[in-house]
């Protein structure tokens, strides 16, 4: 297995599957008895019934919005809104966080106890990481939980960590020069800002030949770029709630999932699952006890890859960051949402993929809402545009589509207007 972080990588899909689903009942009852917000959320549902992806779906989605104002209106009780498993003296939890953390927002997140919590290793292994290595880890040490993330899963790796965290440019070099570590592990832009830091002042750091990057976007042109530098760098999807989700590997064909998520691709705005190909949000249930997630969605959008990846790691793929979920906008200054989007859509079940176009100045917005469907009937189009006022108290015209013909990129709602 030197090619495999562990066994669970390369079993076979259906004992995946199985094992994913036989674990989900005790996950939603955890929820459901350690946990305020979930035994709310939850109330009534039988967790025991809860075997299958169809069962699931039919839970309500925990959005990243819906969470934070939770905190923010529990802060004085619960500063995790409830969500955590795990706490300190004068919580409920009473025990189990090892740490605590804080993201923008501000949302406060916990570290359970044990190794590898939010099960980086399997990245940073993916990454060409081994036991022995030295890795620089430049991710934040402070507030919020990105170094803790990495450094733990490289330690799970068998790695020795310096903690360079963010800033620091000069420092950090010497300590790249002095230490000679294997490999980087932080964000790509700072990576590059090292390299071309070291090019002009000539500092060595040509021991560095792999890197674990994320946190932001990793176009292929910044991989290639680090590669003819001789930095070989593979990135990781992951957030300060779920831990990882999912990784790159040598194939450089899509991210893979982690062992311990289920993963939906639903249609921003609503609990609907996609099929396979189709973009939209990332929602996951994250079988992690001490804090146990049940349909989050992150508000990133991506979708299923088919077939197994070529390195012969047999989980699902996706196929990255493809944008933001949350296409919230304001038109003739009222809020706009794709949940009401969607609305519109079930209203008219001979519809498929829907998409709302805004465009025109500031302060003379005009809507299109373009609509898939074969075989319109007659009417169609003003029962849409009426149920559009209905919804969404604003006015717009409605275009009937080919089926296939709007673009496949997640969007629900696309801001085409000019704002010079």
């Amino acid at each position: 297995m030197t090619d495999f972080y562990d066994a669970l990588e390369a079993r076979d899909p259906a004992a995946r599957e199985a094992a994913l689903l036989a674990a989900l009942p005790g996950h939603i009852a955890r929820a459901q008895q350690a946990t305020s917000a979930f035994a709310e959320s939850l109330a009534g549902v039988d967790a025991a019934a809860i075997t299958s992806r169809n069962a699931l779906a039919q839970l309500p989605v925990l959005r990243k919005s819906a969470l934070l104002e939770r905190q923010k209106a529990l802060r004085a009780q619960d500063p995790f809104g409830g969500y955590a498993a795990i706490g300190w003296r004068g919580l409920r939890a009473g025990s189990g966080a090892k740490r605590v953390f804080q993201s923008p927002g501000p949302i406060y997140e916990p570290e359970g106890d044990g190794p590898d919590y939010w099960r980086m290793a399997r990245a940073i292994f993916a990454a060409g990481f081994r036991a022995g290595d030295l890795a620089h880890c430049s991710f934040s040490y402070h507030l919020t939980p990105a170094g803790s993330m990495m450094e733990s899963g490289a330690h799970a790796v068998g790695c020795t960590t310096f903690a360079g965290g963010v800033g620091n440019t000069e420092l950090q070099l010497q300590a790249v020069a002095e230490l000679r570590p294997h490999g980087y592990i932080g964000t790509p832009s700072f990576l590059k800002i090292l390299v071309e830091k070291a090019a002009d002042t000539g500092t060595p750091i040509g021991s560095i030949t792999k890197a674990m990057v994320g946190g932001e976007a990793f176009p292929p042109s910044l991989r290639d770029w680090l590669a003819a530098r001789g930095i070989a760098a593979y990135q990781s999807y992951a957030t300060a709630d779920a831990g990882l989700i999912a990784y790159e590997t040598p194939a450089r064909e899509g991210l893979v999932l982690d062992e311990h998520i289920l993963l939906e691709i639903v249609r921003p705005g609503t609990g609907d699952v996609l099929p396979d190909g189709e973009v939209g949000e990332v929602v996951v249930t994250v079988l992690n006890p001490g804090y146990p997630l049940v349909r989050f969605g992150t508000g990133d959008l991506s979708a299923v890859l088919p077939g197994p990846c070529p390195t012969g790691r047999s989980n699902t793929r996706i196929r990255g960051w493809l944008g933001r979920a949350d296409q919230t906008t304001k038109v003739r200054g009222m809020f706009v949402h794709p949940s009401q989007v969607a609305e519109v859509a079930r209203r008219h079940p001979e519809l498929g993929r829907a998409r709302l176009v805004v465009e025109g100045e500031m302060a003379n917005d005009r809507m299109t809402l373009k609509v898939e469907v074969a075989g319109a009937p007659d009417g169609l189009a003003a029962a849409v545009a009426a149920s559009v006022r209905d919804v969404t108290k604003l006015r717009a015209d409605v275009q009937l589509a080919a089926p296939g013909s709007l673009p496949n990129d997640g969007k629900v709602i696309e801001d085409a207007r000019s704002y010079n």
